[in-house]
C-alpha cells in the first residue's frame, strides 16, 4: 500500500495534468485609466479568454471587478495572495461550466477605496457616499473604452467584488440598468447603520445576484448577510434570480474569495 506521501504526490500531479491542458486566456494592461469624473488614475487589468482571437465573429459579456489589485497577480494582491481569477474563468470555460466571459479588474485607489464603494455618507466616519460617482466612472468612462477596444455584448453587463466591493457592487446592480447581474461576496452590509437595506427596500430592479459569506467571517457579518438575503427574497428575488452561498469554512480573505469565484462564474455566465 502507498504511504500518503506518495498519494498525495500522485493527487498534484494528476492536479497538474489537467491544468496543462486547459487553455488559457491572457490578460493585458491598461496602466493609467484617468477618470474626469473621480479626478484620478487607476490601473485597469482586462482578462480576454481563450479562443477570442480565433473566432472574430464571436462577441462577449463583461464582468466589472472591484478591488482589481487583488485579482490576477500575487505580487500586487493584499498580503501576496491574488484570487487567481483568470485560472478559474480558464477552467470554468475549458470545463464548459460557464460561458466565456471577458473580465475587467478596476483597481482600488487607496486613499479613496472607502469613499468610491459607499453609497452614503457616514457622519462618524466622516467618509463615504461617492458610489454614484464611482458607478458614473464605470459606466460613463471606463466602458465605453472596453466596448471600442474588445468585441463585448455592451448591453446588460455585469459587476462583482467582496467586501466594500461587494457592496457597491450591490448598491449599483440595485441602481444602474446597465448592470443585468451582479457577484455580491461577503459584503460590508454594515456600512452606516446598514443602509444597504435601504437601497433594496427602494429598489424597483432585480438582478440576478450570487450573495454569499464566510462561516468564520464573525457572527456580525453572517448574521448582516443572512438578513440582506432575506429582505431581498421579501422583495422578490428567488431562487430563479438569486443564489446564496455560505462558505462554512471561509474567512474574509483573497484565498477565500479565490477559492469559490469558479461557482460565481459559473452562475453569472451560464452555458444554457
Amino acid at each position: 500500500m502507498p504511504d500518503m506521501s506518495t498519494t498525495l504526490r500522485h493527487a498534484f500531479r494528476r492536479v497538474l495534468n489537467r491544468r496543462s491542458h486547459v487553455r488559457a486566456g491572457r490578460l493585458e494592461v491598461i496602466p493609467s485609466f484617468a477618470s474626469a469624473i473621480l479626478g484620478n488614475e487607476r490601473q485597469i487589468t482586462v482578462y480576454v479568454p481563450p479562443g477570442y482571437d480565433e473566432r472574430s465573429e464571436r462577441r462577449y459579456p463583461v464582468l466589472y471587478m472591484q478591488d482589481g489589485q487583488n485579482l490576477f497577480d500575487d505580487s500586487r494582491a493584499f498580503a501576496g495572495v491574488s484570487w487567481r481569477l483568470h485560472r478559474a474563468a480558464d477552467d470554468a470555460i475549458g470545463g464548459r461550466t460557464a460561458q466565456p466571459m471577458i473580465i475587467v479588474g478596476v483597481d482600488h485607489m487607496h486613499a479613496g477605496r472607502i469613499n468610491e464603494y459607499t453609497p452614503v455618507f457616514d457622519e462618524d466616519k466622516k467618509a463615504g457616499g461617492r458610489a454614484d460617482d464611482y458607478g458614473r466612472m464605470l459606466i460613463e468612462e471606463l466602458k465605453p473604452l472596453i466596448d471600442s477596444r474588445y468585441r463585448t455584448i455592451p448591453e446588460g453587463s455585469t459587476i462583482g467584488g467582496s467586501s466594500l466591493g461587494g457592496l457597491v457592487s450591490l448598491y449599483l446592480a440595485l441602481m444602474r440598468d446597465e448592470f443585468r447581474a451582479a457577484a455580491v461576496m461577503s459584503p460590508s452590509v454594515w456600512w452606516r447603520n446598514r443602509a444597504i437595506l435601504e437601497a433594496v427596500a427602494d429598489s424597483a430592479r432585480r438582478p440576478r445576484l450570487w450573495l454569499d459569506v464566510g462561516g468564520r467571517e464573525g457572527r456580525e457579518a453572517i448574521s448582516d448577510v443572512r438578513t440582506l438575503n432575506e429582505r431581498l427574497r421579501e422583495r422578490g428575488w428567488s431562487e430563479r434570480n438569486l443564489r446564496f452561498f455560505e462558505d462554512r469554512r471561509a474567512d474574509h480573505s483573497e484565498r477565500a474569495w479565490g477559492g469559490r469565484v469558479r461557482k460565481v462564474l459559473e452562475f453569472l455566465f451560464p452555458t444554457e
